[in-house]
């Protein structure tokens, strides 16, 4: 079964070789379909030099867009019967690959998250994780642990049945809503992850957005 490892990227020239690195390295049947989001401190030179090495797709947006823009653009390209969402930060490990796909490969589910240990994070951004994820469960009557997680792994078939019309951080939520809605179960996996400590969400500028996207898509599509 072939992965389809969709990483947004939009200013990560410390990190973007290293995480590309740990990618490749993961045992696993797979294409990575970077999609550089309007770059400026210099990570689109060195994607230019990641361009055609093994198993590795570089695409490039004239101008910032948004994680979600980003997304869709890597969507449109993937090929692999399973999909997973990456960041370019290293707070997650892909080598937690297996440990997800293998509900997949077990027929006990078609889409898979990977749940965080939030004890490290700030504590506003925290709240607002545990926040969002005690809203979904509320709005959709489930009982997930972490909606807002990055490692979403979801079998192509499924995120096909849909389409995502965010462009910023509300595609967590979408993605939840729209998967939730179909009526299909998630199944979570614990995960490792290292809070980065810059930050580029904004409790208010990114979580409203969020919540308001939880609302909406239970209403409507």
């Amino acid at each position: 079964m072939k992965l389809s490892i969709i990483m947004p990227v939009y200013n990560e020239k410390d990190t973007i070789a290293e995480i590309l690195h740990q990618v490749r390295a993961v045992d696993l049947p797979k294409e990575i379909i970077v999609v550089d989001d309007g770059s400026t401190d210099g990570t689109r030179e060195l994607l230019r030099e990641e361009e055609g090495k093994e198993e590795t797709v570089v695409v490039y947006h004239g101008k910032n867009q948004g994680k979600g823009a980003a997304i869709r653009t890597a969507l449109g390209r993937a090929t692999g019967e399973v999909v997973i969402f990456q960041d370019a930060d290293l707070e997650y490990d892909p080598g937690d690959y297996g440990e997800l796909l293998q509900p997949i490969l077990e027929g006990k589910s078609r889409v898979v998250y990977g749940v965080r240990t939030l004890r490290e994070q700030d504590t506003l951004r925290r709240w607002g994780n545990q926040f969002l994820t005690l809203v979904t469960n509320l709005l959709y009557g489930v009982g997930i642990q972490d909606m807002e997680t990055c490692y979403k792994m979801v079998s192509k078939e499924v995120i096909d049945q849909f389409s995502i019309k965010s462009n910023r951080f509300d595609i967590e939520p979408e993605i939840t809503a729209k998967i939730l809605k179909r009526g299909y179960r998630i199944f979570e996996v614990p995960i490792s992850y290292t809070p980065r400590r810059e930050r580029k969400l904004s409790p208010w500028k990114d979580g409203l957005p969020a919540l308001w996207a939880l609302i909406k898509y239970r209403f409507v599509e």
